[in-house]
This record gives structure tokens, C-alpha cells and sequence, in this order.
């Protein structure tokens, strides 16, 4: 059964969660994690690439800028971040 940019955008979400706070996430880190995770036969860079437009889109996650691009939660509103 193949996976769907859905799916891999849900997973990408699950990782960013896990990891915020903890370590920054660039793209390429997700992308070689659900590689690794679903594997190769199912999973490539044009679909991953695809659920992380997803993500960006619907505000699930945010890039961030820190002497590097970096994949994270948007910040809570009333915080500053």
C-alpha cells in the first residue's frame, strides 16, 4: 500500500512535535527520517517535499531562520519567540 503525502505530512508533524524545544528540524532531516521510516519503495523526496508544502500551508509548522532554515511549531500567540 503506498503512503500518502497525508500520512507523511501527519508523521513530519508527529517528529517536529517530539523534537521542538529539543533540536531543530531542517527539511532534509525530515526527509531522511520518514525515508528511513516508510523506506524507499514508498517514500522519495518529491513526496516528502509535497507533505512539507502540507504542513507550511495549513500553519501546522513554520520555517525558522537561524543561520539555517529550520522546520518548527509556529510560537503560541501571546508568547515571544
Amino acid at each position: 500500500m503506498a503512503v500518502t503525502k497525508e500520512e507523511v505530512a501527519d508523521a513530519m508533524y508527529d517528529l517536529v512535535s517530539e523534537y521542538q524545544g529539543k533540536k531543530k528540524l531542517k527539511a532534509g532531516d525530515l526527509i531522511k527520517m520518514m525515508i528511513k521510516k516508510y523506506g524507499e519503495d514508498q517514500v522519495d523526496k518529491k513526496l516528502c517535499k509535497a507533505a512539507i508544502r502540507i504542513l507550511m500551508d495549513s500553519g501546522r509548522c513554520v520555517y525558522t531562520y537561524f543561520g539555517g532554515s529550520f522546520i518548527e511549531l509556529p510560537p503560541e500567540p501571546g508568547t515571544t519567540k
